[in-house]
């Protein structure tokens, strides 16, 4: 690596920390501020608020991570584009390809990093920094969904009317057993409720219908206790579960939804692929940010400056236009989480050919 490539890089990389610790202060003192009354209302330790903080900053500023490359790259390049440095470099035989790998090589270690951080560390302390939220800002969840329908094996699956999850008690309850079209078994209560003790349900009034052939075996009573697959946790507030996640954890809970046939399960889908895609958003947008701020202008920095933040205003709007659409299950999550990748590397390229050798 060449001196200039390390100067380019060290203050790539110094840039791109520096912005991350202005932004995640900023973020820090607003977040605080909004939720000074809540603290105080659950009478919260300043070690409970620092240790909720801890967890919030990462995942932050993991979050900023795209972004905030992009605007790292376009003041190091503006820059240097004002002090004529870029010129000096370019006139001394170096190619502007060649001027975009220290760029490139910065943005594939912040990417790697990200990568690895956002798939394997930040969502184990998320997972706290969740629980805390949960207990202290979203206490008064109530499962509110109706008609729930749940493959629980192969060929049986499980339907509740509704679900109360303050008192565990789900109504109208109804396991099948099924073969094919055929009904084999089927077992109805009128309530189920989850013994905490016991670690077991409850059902009351309940009715068994056993069938073989022409043959129906029917059995019933008020009460029975017994074990389902299903636990009362999974009708509890599902509020960012995906953040608390680890890559092969999402696997696992697609594979679960999918095979109960569920319908959020594109929720976990789009999270997925937008860990694998990050790294490469980070690269497109610091060779975008190259581009758009080499050229030397008389008025300053100011222009190529503005123009990234305005670049970056549309990237997120298109990411989240594209996330949100995916989530319904309009597109396929795979694809979606692409699309603003695939347009701003078409940006890129096009940018690319009209920038002055």
């Amino acid at each position: 690596m060449k001196i200039i490539d390390r100067y380019i890089l060290t203050r790539f990389l110094q840039t791109f920390f520096f912005v991350v610790l202005i932004l995640i202060l900023v973020i820090v003192v607003i977040d605080i501020t909004e939720k000074t009354e809540k603290f105080a209302k659950n009478n919260l330790s300043a070690s409970e608020i620092l240790g909720y903080y801890l967890d919030f900053i990462p995942f932050m500023a993991n979050l900023l991570t795209p972004i905030t490359v992009f605007i790292a790259t376009v003041y190091v390049t503006a820059k240097m584009a004002g002090h004529t440095e870029i010129i000096a470099i370019l006139s001394g035989g170096t190619s502007f390809r060649r001027l975009m790998l220290p760029y490139f090589i910065g943005a594939a270690i912040i990417g790697g990093i990200s990568f690895y951080l956002t798939g394997w560390v930040i969502p184990n302390s998320n997972k706290s920094r969740i629980a805390f939220e949960l207990e202290y800002f979203k206490s008064n969840y109530r499962y509110d969904k109706t008609n729930v329908h749940i493959q629980v094996a192969h060929n049986t699956y499980l339907y509740l009317m509704r679900f109360n999850n303050q008192s565990n008690i789900g109504y109208r309850f109804t396991l099948e057993r099924i073969d094919s079209t055929v009904l084999l078994e089927k077992l109805t209560a009128d309530r189920i409720q989850w013994l905490e003790e016991e670690e077991r349900w409850r059902l009351i009034n309940w009715r068994n219908r056993k069938i073989d052939g022409m043959h129906e075996i029917i059995t019933q009573g008020k009460e029975m206790d017994t074990t389902l697959v299903i636990l009362p946790s999974e009708f509890g507030n599902d509020y960012k579960e995906y953040d608390g996640m680890t890559i092969p954890e999402l696997n696992d809970q697609i594979n679960t939804l999918r095979f109960r046939g569920a319908s959020n399960v594109e929720v976990y889908e789009v999270e997925k692929y937008i860990r694998f895609t990050s790294p490469f958003t980070v690269i497109i947008l610091a060779m975008m940010g190259v581009i758009v701020s080499a050229k030397k202008r008389r008025g300053g920095a100011g222009f190529q400056i503005a123009l990234g933040f305005f670049l970056s205003f549309v990237f997120i709007l298109l990411f989240t236009m594209t996330k949100s659409i995916a989530e319904t299950g309009a597109i396929n999550p795979m694809y979606s989480v692409w699309i603003p990748n695939i347009t701003f590397a078409g940006i890129t390229l096009l940018l690319y050919k009209t920038v002055p050798r």
